[in-house]
């Protein structure tokens, strides 16, 4: 199959973000608004000049709300993304298709969400829901699994059965994470460092994740702003260039409880996007210097670093050992403490990250040159990832 090719075709000029809490204390189209004017700020746009806006689908704020209270005019393009946290790069890429093929200039995708103080995700389908998903969820409901937590455990005790990984693995991204955001001034867990001690003692969630080994629910919203190479020159951020992205939903899936497939210990549509990305950018896993993996567990980090080709099947715990994640390692990982140490804002804060590590200016910026920078999206859903790196001479 022929796919357009986007490399180089569309950069990222602006991001913008709020604060991270517990309890904003205002609404959620107000926290979108604040990161999307953060955005424009950054960018040295003007809101005028906005004309194409993703978001999520499960975001509450109407684009054209958001787009009335930030003063932008007429849109051209709009979208909306699915299932969660799989939806973190997906934004970006209906954004950079967006413009890409002409259908928008300049185009922000945004999430501004109470996860903490308003609908807590931890709830999963425990609460009142309206989906079709209910039908599939209906098989597991009498068996206790209800939330994100349990569906995901049951990827990890499989995937435990099959490559004995070790908790220590699942407690070095808890720490490494954590040693980031203790640096991150942004961060929820600022100066809050993670003993294994602590992480050991901490509740049983569902086996085998501790709470530790969880993400966090927080309040929040992040911007990103995309516009063509030609405009991004002229702005005021060096601009950051999508290299690869990709989204994926492999066969007979299952939104978070794909449990019929031949083997679940494996994330097909992760692998799918990975491919995907790879070949629209060129680049290998070689070449990649630093990464922002979706970590709403501690377990989807080790799956993902194998579907991108950083370690082989079954070996990630020990690529993690390693200490591979860490500033000094070979793939500084969620250097802004993630989801699970600074904030969970369904994946976009560390799209945010990602191009913090490009630019140059991330708190935890790796002592290595960093040229090109992994982002990936949730898994268990519908997912994607995406390459960005810097503008070539």
């Amino acid at each position: 199959m022929s796919r357009m090719n986007i490399k180089d075709q569309v950069a990222i000029v602006g991001i913008g973000t709020t604060e991270f809490s517990k309890n904003s204390g205002r609404s959620e189209l107000q926290l979108s608004c604040e990161a999307v004017a953060d955005a424009l700020k950054d960018a040295g746009l003007k809101p005028s000049d906005i004309d194409g806006m993703t978001t999520f689908t499960m975001d509450t704020s109407d684009e054209i709300e958001v787009a009335r209270a930030v003063g932008i005019g007429d849109i051209t393009f709009y979208s909306r993304v699915p299932h969660g946290g799989g939806g973190a790069t997906s934004v970006l890429h209906q954004a950079v298709m967006a413009v890409a093929t002409g259908m928008a200039d300049c185009v922000v995708a945004y999430r501004g969400l109470n996860g903490r103080s308003g609908h807590r995700f931890s709830d999963g389908v425990s609460g009142d829901i309206v989906t079709s998903d209910m039908i599939h969820y209906g098989w597991y409901i009498p068996y206790g699994l209800l939330t994100p937590a349990s569906w995901v455990a049951m990827y990890q005790q499989r995937y435990q059965h099959l490559y004995d990984c070790p908790v220590d693995a699942l407690a070095e991204i808890a720490m490494t994470t954590r040693d980031y955001a203790v640096t991150n001034p942004a961060a929820f867990f600022h100066n809050r460092p993670l003993t294994r001690e602590e992480y050991d003692k901490g509740k049983p969630i569902v086996e085998p994740f501790r709470l530790y080994d969880c993400c966090q629910e927080s309040d929040g919203g992040c911007a990103v702003i995309v516009t063509t190479p030609e405009k991004a020159k002229t702005l005021n951020q060096e601009p950051v260039m999508i290299k690869g992205i990709s989204q994926a939903a492999a066969a007979n899936m299952e939104a978070m409880t794909s449990f019929y497939r031949d083997e679940i210990a494996a994330i097909p549509s992760m692998d799918i996007a990975a491919n995907i990305a790879y070949e629209q950018s060129g680049l290998t896993p070689d070449d990649i210097d630093a990464a922002i993996v979706y970590d709403a567990f501690t377990a989807i980090v080790l799956w993902q670093l194998e579907s991108w080709g950083f370690a082989e099947r079954g070996k990630a715990a020990e690529f993690v050992l390693s200490g591979a994640l860490r500033p000094d390692g070979r793939l500084p990982c969620n250097t802004h403490g993630g989801q699970l140490s600074e904030a969970y804002i369904h994946g976009m804060n560390g799209v945010n990250e990602g191009v913090r590590l490009v630019r140059g200016t991330s708190v935890n910026q790796p002592k290595k040159d960093v040229n090109n920078v992994l982002v990936t999206s949730g898994v268990g859903i519908p997912t994607g990832g995406m390459l960005i790196g810097k503008m070539e001479d």
